[in-house]
């Protein structure tokens, strides 16, 4: 798996302190008038911005570069509607040499032995239907979804942070996980300023978001567990958060998707 952020709006906060200053009517400004504050003034601002309706956040943009993932992964991602996508195309390219990931769960066992040899004989047909000239649309039936591929995704900041509140939560696949937070990480690098933009649900509020799901690792530092100090909570929450790895695994319970513990799950 491969992260890169590779453009981003320039003057990413001074925009969202521009656009606060126009929709409050206040003290005239322009763009350069505000690139000229100094950070601390810039800063001060920005905690109206972090707390207040989301629509100025739409100004700020950043495209990512996603390679090595798998197309279980991608399947998920799209799904986000305000999200603008390039992917590699199956009908177009050969797809004869594919790597592919081996979930986690299977490494080393004998049933990641068997998973292995399923996608190596699925890579193989292909082959063969591609050198029997079979177009590369039609041969690609065979080929399974934890295959690899490449995609790039543009996001606003409002989108970006709607999209951490759950797909970065343990209940999300954990190549979904993985990948957000490369993501975060990635905006944090050029923008400090918006790491508290981009969180879990419950580090963000303090809550779980699935409070039925019991086995998170995370949800005895929340609200849920109790009544609890609020700076406590929130510190305790994101220490703990990124600290750890965690997965739900979804089962099929009477026709509807569940977790283990019997709390309706997806993807």
């Amino acid at each position: 798996m491969k992260v890169k952020l590779i453009s981003h709006t320039q003057d990413a906060l001074e925009l969202l302190l521009l656009s606060k200053n126009t929709r409050l009517k206040g003290e005239e400004q322009t763009i350069e008038s505000i690139r000229a504050w100094p950070m601390e003034k810039k800063l001060e601002h920005l905690g109206y911005m972090r707390d207040t309706i989301k629509s100025s956040w739409e100004f700020i943009d950043y495209t990512f570069q996603i390679q090595d993932v798998t197309r279980a992964f991608t399947h998920q991602f799209v799904r986000t509607r305000t999200g603008t996508y390039a992917q590699e195309a199956q009908r177009v390219v050969d797809l004869s040499d594919s790597t592919w990931l081996t979930p986690p769960s299977l490494e080393g066992t004998e049933a990641g032995e068997y998973f292995d040899e399923g996608i190596k004989a699925s890579i193989l047909v292909y082959s063969s239907l591609r050198k029997a000239d079979v177009p590369a649309q039609d041969a690609r039936g065979v080929i399974p979804t934890n295959i690899h591929t490449n995609i790039m995704g543009k996001f606003n900041l409002r989108t970006l942070s709607d999209m951490a509140l759950v797909r970065m939560c343990v209940r999300t696949q954990g190549e979904y996980q993985d990948v957000f937070r490369a993501m975060r990480q990635c905006v944090i690098d050029v923008h400090p300023w918006a790491e508290d933009f981009i969180n879990v649900h419950c580090v963000a509020t303090g809550i779980c978001c699935f409070p039925r799901y019991d086995k998170c690792p995370v949800k005895p530092y929340t609200y849920n567990a109790g009544e609890l100090n609020d700076k406590m909570v929130k510190l305790s929450i994101k220490d703990k958060f990124f600290s750890i790895k965690h997965e739900s695994v979804p089962e099929v319970f009477k026709g509807k998707a569940t977790t283990s513990d019997g709390d309706k799950g997806e993807e």
